[in-house]
C-alpha cells in the first residue's frame, strides 16, 4: 500500500503538477482547493501526509493547519508558501508543522521534505506502540477495590509534577508504580533513573548520585555522571531511600531543595530539573523517631504518599495474577500455556504471602517448571502453600482479633495465629521454634496439644 499525500492549493495547475510528481514517486494522491474541502477528505480518506499552502480563499493554510491539528495531532503536514517569511514560519511551527516550503517548488526538496516527515510519523509511530508496550509491561494488574483505589491515585498523581513517596513490604511492586506514575507523565520521553539505596555502599552512593570528577578519589580514573545528572528532565527513582545514611540524606535534602549540586571532586555546580520518586519498605516515622531518618527530607518526599496494598489484602486478585504469570512463563519458556485447578487457587488465595506478588511470580515460575501436567493440581503445592496442611494459613489480621468479645477466645487465637507462624518459619520445626519465642520445647509441645495444633 502506497502513502497517500493530500494536496490542498487553490492553484489547479500546481495541484497538478503535484499530482503528476508524486504519482511517478509512487504515491497516492487526493486533491482539495480549500481548507473546507480538505478537513472533509482527511475525515473520510485519512491521508498520510497533507501538503497544504498558506494563501487560499475562505480559511488560510494556519486556520486550517490549526484544524487538522486539532483532530489530527500525529498527522504531517507541510506548508506551501510563495510569501515566506520568518513570522510565519514560527507560527505554523508552533502550531505542528512539519516544514515549510516556498514557491517556485523545488521537485528535490518536496520529495526529501515528504520522505523525511513520513519516516518521522513512522518512529513517531513505534515510539507510542513501544510506550505503549511498556506501560502495558508496567501495568498493575487487579479489579479488587485496594488497587482500583491504587490507580485512581496513580491516575490523579501522574500528570503533574509532584513528588510522590511509595511505601508498602517488600514484593508489593513498589517499582512499578513509580514506572506506571513516570509512563503516564508528561516526562515519560525522558530518562527514568532508579537507584536501590540499600544495594550501595555509604561511602560510594554520594558518587552514583552526583558522579564524581577523574582523580576524585582512588580508583576514579574517569569522570562519572550521577543519577542526578543522567535523570535530568526526567524521573529519578529512590527505592528503599529508608536504608540511606543519615550523611547521605543531608546531601540529598541540599540537591532536592536547590535543584543544583557539583560531582565529587568538582568545583562546576550543575544545575537539574528532575522528578522524584522515593520508596520504603519501612515505616519512615519510626525510623524519624529512632534518629535515622531525616524529619525535613521526609517531608520533602511525602508530597502525595501512596501505599501499596499488599497481597493478603487483596486476594481476590491471585486468580488474574496468577493467570499473567502463567502467561507471561509460556512467552519467556516458549512453552504450551499450562492451567491451574480451582481448588490450588483456592489455596492460594488463602495463603499469608508474606512475599507478596513477588513471591508468587517466583512460585508460578517453578510450579510451570517442575509440573510435568497441563493443569496444575492443589497436591502440587509445597506444604507451605496448602492451608488445608494449617502451614499456609493466612495471617489474621490486628482487626480480627478486635472482633472477639471474649478474652479467653481472643487469647487462644492469638496463640494460635502466633505459634502457626513461628512454626511455618522455622519449616515446622518445634525444637527451633521454641527457642525463636524463648520457651521450653516441652512446653511448646503442651501448647500445640492444648491449641488444637499438633497435627
Amino acid at each position: 500500500m502506497f502513502p497517500s499525500i493530500l494536496i490542498v492549493d487553490d492553484e489547479p495547475s500546481i495541484v497538478q503538477s503535484l499530482e503528476g510528481l508524486l504519482t511517478d514517486e509512487g504515491f497516492d494522491t487526493l486533491r482539495a482547493s480549500n481548507g473546507y474541502e480538505a478537513l472533509k477528505i482527511i475525515e473520510a480518506e485519512s491521508p498520510d501526509l497533507v501538503l497544504l499552502d498558506i494563501w487560499m480563499p475562505g480559511i488560510d493554510g494556519i486556520a486550517t493547519l490549526k484544524e487538522i491539528k486539532s483532530g489530527n495531532p500525529f498527522l504531517p503536514v507541510i506548508l506551501i508558501t510563495g510569501h515566506g517569511n520568518i513570522e510565519t514560519a514560527v507560527k505554523a511551527i508552533k502550531l505542528g508543522a512539519y516544514d515549510l516550503i516556498e514557491k517556485p517548488l523545488s521537485i528535490d526538496k518536496v520529495i526529501v521534505a515528504i520522505n523525511n516527515a513520513l519516516n518521522f510519523r513512522r518512529l513517531e509511530e513505534e515510539n507510542r506502540y513501544l510506550r505503549k508496550k511498556t506501560l502495558e509491561k508496567n501495568s498493575i494488574d487487579g479489579r479488587s477495590q485496594p488497587i482500583q483505589e491504587l490507580k485512581a491515585k496513580i491516575a490523579a498523581v501522574a500528570p503533574t509534577d509532584t513528588w510522590v513517596l511509595v511505601t508498602g513490604e517488600n514484593g508489593t511492586g513498589k517499582e512499578l508504580v513509580a514506572r506506571t506514575i513516570h509512563q503516564l507523565s508528561p516526562r515519560a520521553d525522558k530518562p527514568f533513573v532508579d537507584i536501590n539505596c540499600a544495594a550501595i555502599s555509604e561511602e560510594l552512593i554520594e558518587s552514583e548520585l552526583f558522579g564524581h570528577e577523574r582523580g576524585a578519589f582512588a580508583g576514579a580514573t574517569v569522570k562519572k555522571r550521577g543519577k542526578f545528572e543522567l535523570a535530568s528532565e526526567g524521573t529519578i527513582f529512590l527505592d528503599e531511600i529508608g536504608d540511606m545514611g543519615l550523611k547521605t540524606q543531608a546531601k540529598i535534602l541540599r540537591v532536592l531543595q536547590e535543584q543544583q549540586f557539583q560531582r565529587v571532586g568538582g568545583s562546576r555546580t550543575l544545575k537539574v530539573n528532575v522528578r522524584v520518586i522515593a520508596a520504603s519498605n519501612k515505616k519512615l516515622e519510626n525510623e524519624i523517631a529512632k534518629g535515622n531518618f531525616r524529619e525535613d527530607l521526609y517531608y520533602r518526599l511525602n508530597v502525595v504518599p501512596i501505599e501499596v496494598p499488599r497481597l493478603q489484602d487483596r486476594s481476590e486478585d491471585i486468580p488474574l495474577l496468577v493467570e499473567t504469570f502463567l502467561g507471561d512463563s509460556a512467552r519467556q519458556n516458549r512453552n504450551q500455556r499450562k492451567q491451574i485447578d480451582p481448588a490450588a487457587l483456592a489455596e492460594l488465595q488463602a495463603y499469608a504471602w508474606p512475599g507478596n506478588v513477588r513471591e508468587l511470580k517466583n512460585l508460578v515460575e517453578r510450579l510451570v517448571i517442575l509440573v510435568p501436567r497441563p493443569i496444575i493440581q492443589a497436591s502440587d503445592l509445597p506444604p507451605t502453600y496448602r492451608v488445608a496442611d494449617g502451614a499456609g494459613a493466612r495471617r489474621p489480621l490486628v482487626e480480627d482479633f478486635w472482633q472477639i468479645n471474649d478474652f479467653k477466645v481472643a487469647r487462644r487465637s492469638f496463640e494460635q495465629a502466633y505459634i502457626r507462624r513461628k512454626l511455618m518459619e522455622s519449616d515446622s520445626n518445634v525444637t527451633r521454634t521454641a527457642q525463636q519465642i524463648r520457651v521450653g520445647r516441652s512446653y511448646l509441645h503442651k501448647k500445640l496439644k492444648q491449641l488444637d495444633l499438633q497435627d
